[in-house]
């Protein structure tokens, strides 16, 4: 591979939604570059698609491919764009990663095969694999809930031996690992957080960034905490930030995911169309609790 390119990933790193048309039938593209747009001008430093929050597993090949595009064609290079590469076997990441870098993304953010997980050695193949067939860096993705491959604090260090893999975002919701990445080995990976709840922790612990599905609903409030507690470390005001946006993520890990993603944005005024089935809408009663903890945040437009 040719000489290994480097991206500037900090600060808050949206994971974006893949907008679909009403009937989910197909990627709405004009709703899609309005919402980058919207992040982009509300500060937001860097997109992340394709991921659990884009609904990677509902596209077809070809709507993957165009996903990472349009959003690296709506980004213009005003921030990094990094794209989720998710398939079960080696080759289909491969070729998932190639296509990435070719039409501009900034890095990827490597899943792991998602079915029944992978033991050490057999992962340090895999990820090898994929970065030795691209120059762009690799965000490794540690979700042990949906890929059934658990690593120790020290065994996810240890993938920054692999060329190209400088960056991990950790959603595995374990503050105590997370800790120790970011004090023990933050000599050798960065570590990103990656679960919504422990957003305040980890940028107070240090994480240089947060990829962070909420910050794509309310990105004026993930911004403001980022400048707050991790560029002007003013933990009093941050605490007083963190009220709001503590009310949105546990309502979002209190549901699907997907579902409560897709309902907020349409709650504060920038619907992205349905999540695919088999995940349903959320419940009337869910979206009601929804809107009143926006509301209390000041997200939601005066009728």
């Amino acid at each position: 591979m040719s000489t290994r390119r480097s991206a500037d990933l900090h600060g808050i790193l949206a994971a974006v939604t893949t907008p679909f048309t009403p009937d989910a039938g197909a990627v709405d593209e004009p709703t899609l570059r309005s919402q980058a747009d919207r992040l982009i001008a509300a500060g937001i430093h860097g997109l992340v698609t394709t991921g659990s929050t884009g609904e990677f597993s509902t596209l077809t090949p070809q709507e993957y491919r165009r996903v990472v595009e349009a959003y690296v064609e709506a980004a213009d290079h005003r921030v990094p764009v990094v794209a989720g590469v998710g398939a079960l076997w080696t080759r289909g990441a491969i070729d998932l990663a190639q296509h990435a870098e070719r039409v501009g993304a900034d890095a990827i953010m490597l899943l792991p095969p998602f079915y029944g997980g992978l033991d050490l050695s057999t992962l340090r193949a895999f990820v090898t694999a994929v970065a030795e067939a691209i120059s762009i860096p690799i965000v490794y993705y540690n979700i042990p809930s949906a890929t059934g491959t658990r690593l120790t604090a020290g065994e996810l260090a240890g993938l920054a031996d692999i060329p190209g893999v400088d960056h991990l975002k950790d959603t595995s919701g374990d503050a105590v690992a997370l800790t120790e990445l970011l004090t023990a080995h933050a000599d050798r990976i960065q570590a990103f957080n990656g679960w919504d709840t422990l957003t305040f922790y980890g940028l107070a612990a240090g994480a240089r960034a947060s990829v962070w599905g909420a910050a794509g609903i309310v990105p004026e409030l993930a911004v403001q905490l980022w400048d707050t507690l991790a560029v002007k470390a003013d933990l009093v005001a941050a605490r007083e930030q963190w009220k709001h946006l503590w009310a949105i993520s546990d309502f979002l890990e209190s549901v699907d995911y997907v579902a409560g993603v897709k309902a907020g944005l349409e709650i504060v005024g920038h619907p992205a169309g349905p999540a695919r089935p088999p995940v349903q809408p959320l419940a009337a009663a869910e979206r009601e609790r929804f809107t009143r903890i926006l509301e209390a945040a000041g997200q939601v437009r005066a009728s």
